[in-house]
């Protein structure tokens, strides 16, 4: 698993908000958070997208492309 650094943007650069031991030139993912009402949403409909995706049911498809 990667570790998480919470940032922000000043300036148009990023800026860790703990102190962090990444090397110089380090290679790194940013992803951009929502509001907080936007995570919220996301947060709230993750269980219900988790119960419709992965369902044992689904493994009966994969079968089916296999034959």
């Amino acid at each position: 698993m990667f570790p998480t650094i919470m940032a922000e943007i000043r300036d148009g650069q990023i800026h860790p908000l703990q102190p962090t031991a990444l090397p110089e030139g380090a290679r790194v993912l940013v992803t951009l958070l929502g509001s907080e009402e936007d995570q919220f949403w996301n947060g709230a409909s993750e269980p219900s997208l988790a119960a419709i995706w992965a369902n044992d049911e689904d493994d009966v498809y994969a079968q089916l492309l296999k034959e």
